[in-house]
C-alpha cells in the first residue's frame, strides 16, 4: 500500500513494483525498475528515502530513520529479506545480506558486500568494495571481481522481476491438488559457493 502522510505523497517510477502487502509512506521516491517485497515497510514520515534506479528491498525489510535525517539507496542496492536500514546511506551496488541491521548515519561503500547478521554500528563508514562480517560489523577483506559479478548478476533477477510481476502476478485461490505436468522454476543462479567451486 501507498500512503501520504503530512501532504507528502510517495512517488513511484511506473516501471517499479510495490507489492500490495508492502508499505511506503511520505516522502519517498522510488526510481525505476525497483522491487518492493511483501512485508518490507518505507517509512518517509519524519525523512526523505530515496531508492535510485534498480534497488531492491526484500520482503519484510525496514528502512526508516530519525526525525530530521535523509537517506538514499544508490542505484542497484539489494536490500536481503529482514534487513533493516535505520537512517544509513547505501552505495551503488552494494549487497546488505539477510537480517541485517545498519545504524543511524553509518555508510555502507559502492559495491561492498555485508554479510548475513551483520549488525553495523551507527556512523560506521565501510569502505568501497569491502566484504563486512559480524557483530559488530568488521571489514574481513575487499570484495572480488567475481564476487561484484556475483552479486551483480543476483540483483538484475530482481531488476527484471517488477516486469514479471507487473505481468503475472495476481491473486488467486489456491489448487487443491499437484498438477500432474507440474514443472519447476529454472536454475538460473548459483550460491557464492557454488559459483566458485573448482
Amino acid at each position: 500500500m501507498i500512503y501520504s502522510f503530512k501532504g507528502y505523497t510517495p512517488v513511484v517510477h511506473e516501471s517499479s513494483f510495490v507489492h500490495p502487502l508492502a508499505a511506503v509512506t511520505g516522502n519517498v521516491i522510488i526510481g525505476r525498475n525497483c522491487y518492493i517485497g511483501p512485508g518490507a515497510a518505507i517509512r518517509g514520515d519524519w525523512g526523505q528515502i530515496i531508492l535510485e534506479d534498480g534497488v531492491n528491498v526484500q520482503e519484510n525489510c525496514t528502512v526508516h530513520m530519525f526525525p530530521g535525517k535523509s537517506i538514499t539507496l544508490k542505484e542497484s542496492a539489494h536490500v536481503g529479506h529482514g534487513a533493516i536500514i535505520h537512517g544509513a546511506n547505501l552505495g551503488r551496488n552494494c549487497l546488505i545480506g539477510m537480517n541485517t541491521v545498519i545504524m543511524d548515519d553509518a555508510e555502507i561503500g559502492d559495491e561492498s558486500i555485508v554479510g548475513a547478521m551483520a549488525f553495523v554500528k551507527a556512523e560506521t563508514k565501510i569502505p568501497n568494495r569491502s566484504l563486512v562480517v559480524g557483530n559488530p560489523a568488521k571489514v574481513i577483506k575487499q570484495v572480488s571481481d567475481e564476487m561484484i559479478a556475483w552479486k551483480t548478476k543476483g540483483t538484475q533477477l530482481y531488476q527484471q522481476l517488477p516486469t514479471d510481476c507487473h505481468e503475472s502476478l495476481k491473486a488467486v485461490e489456491p489448487l487443491r491438488e499437484v498438477p500432474e505436468n507440474m514443472k519447476m522454476q529454472d536454475d538460473v543462479y548459483k550460491t557464492l559457493r557454488d559459483t566458485f567451486k573448482k
